[in-house]
């Protein structure tokens, strides 16, 4: 079924994980909002022909720790309807995520089809109450060795100062419950690298400009 799926679509594919905080600080407006960007991100891509073939989604949740979605084609990804509960094991997420984006590489390679450098979105508004530093660690690797781009988001409540420790990158908060517009530049950032070869740069909008989503983290 594997080799028929990528005989098929034989497209290089563009993978990505949204790792999501579903812990029970997120109840509410937070997880409705995160509900309705999530709807929002997956037809803004469907309707992109070349990123619909390209880009693979996957759907990791903390709170406790669950593989929503597995890897699977913006064409054929059913996205989940979010609850909130439990705490924040985002320790644990992280590395499952890691895990999870190397057996999709592996899966590439055995059927010859080439890939993008993954993504690993992560969407939290509160700090780890598992331990975290190993998956710090990954996360350097693996952005030092290329294996994957790692990017923090924080919703108000974020402890900011742990997600600068994890997080290569700077974290950026978003501003407000703005779920839909964060979704929205984040389905025209997959977009985009979809569009071009796999060994090409590609600079996202910068999230923190006029119109953005974003503001710096932690500064309200």
């Amino acid at each position: 079924m594997e080799g028929a799926l990528f005989a098929e679509n034989p497209q290089p594919r563009c993978p990505c994980i949204l790792l999501l905080d579903t812990s029970m600080s997120m109840s509410g407006a937070p997880i409705s909002e995160l509900n309705r960007g999530l709807a929002s991100f997956r037809d803004e891509l469907a309707a992109d022909s070349l990123a619909a073939k390209r880009i693979e989604l996957a759907i990791i949740t903390f709170g406790p720790v669950k593989t929503a979605l597995d890897f699977a084609s913006i064409e054929d990804a059913t996205i989940p309807t979010l609850v909130a509960s439990g705490d924040t094991p985002m320790g644990r997420a992280i590395l499952e995520a890691v895990d999870l984006v190397e057996y999709r590489k592996m899966t590439y390679k055995r059927n010859g089809v080439d890939y993008y450098r993954p993504w690993i979105f992560m969407i939290t508004d509160g700090g780890p109450t598992d331990a975290w530093r190993s998956a710090a660690d990954k996360v350097k690797e693996g952005e030092k060795s290329k294996k994957f781009q790692f990017f923090a988001v924080g919703v108000k409540g974020a402890n900011f100062d742990t997600l600068r420790s994890i997080s290569v990158r700077e974290p950026i908060e978003l501003d407000g419950l703005r779920f839909r517009d964060l979704f929205s530049w984040l389905s025209s950032s997959l977009a985009a690298i979809s569009h071009s070869g796999t060994g090409d740069s590609v600079t996202p909008e910068n999230p923190l400009g006029p119109s953005g989503w974003g503001v710096v983290g932690g500064s309200n």
